[in-house]
């Protein structure tokens, strides 16, 4: 037995039985995690080696990093009131059905969202100090890009879904990790 008696964990046991040569459902949803995190990752790396603002523009580009994601988000109000509008239940405040219900979803989970990046990057690009404004600059425009995927995905598949999730997800987490690492002492 491996120390500590760990013992590897068998891509069987992970995603249940392997049916053919396919991937299970299960592990097609751990594949498309991974490219959430993946992106993340890649987002982070290329914000810190390419992204260079001025430390001095610190505090403008906190306040305007969440323009692009409030559009999106105000574009996903709009197409939820526009459902609404369609639909003479729906506008006489009855429950939300069909793409109306599932814009509400991707709406709910993308407030979630934004609480978190409202809640953690301005923190992270004051703690990450040069690297800070161009930081979080990126993940406003990443955070966009993945919202749509989310969005997309909501409507047309579940595995872009997951990804999008994922995308916008791992990098609000991953510079949390960054700005706490830098001030524990670490560098980078």
């Amino acid at each position: 037995m491996p120390p500590l008696g760990l013992r590897p964990i068998l891509p069987q046991s992970i995603s249940g039985k392997m049916k053919g040569t396919g991937m299970s459902r299960r592990t097609r949803v751990i594949a498309a995690s991974g490219v959430g995190f993946l992106w993340a990752l890649a987002l982070l790396w290329g914000a810190a080696q390419f992204v260079r603002l001025p430390v001095f523009t610190l505090m403008p580009t906190i306040m305007t990093a969440f323009l692009a994601p409030g559009l999106v988000t105000a574009a996903m109000v709009m197409r939820v009131a526009t459902r609404r509008l369609g639909d003479e239940e729906m506008l006489a405040g009855g429950a939300l059905h069909g793409a109306a219900a599932v814009d509400q979803r991707v709406l709910q989970n993308t407030v979630e969202q934004l609480v978190l990046a409202l809640c953690i990057w301005p923190a992270a690009a004051v703690l990450l100090a040069e690297a800070g404004p161009g930081v979080i600059v990126t993940l406003g425009a990443g955070f966009v890009l993945a919202r749509v995927v989310f969005w997309v995905g909501y409507h047309r598949a579940p595995l872009l879904r997951v990804v999008g999730f994922a995308a916008t997800f791992w990098p609000t987490v991953l510079v949390a990790l960054w700005a706490l690492w830098r001030l524990t002492g670490g560098i980078g």
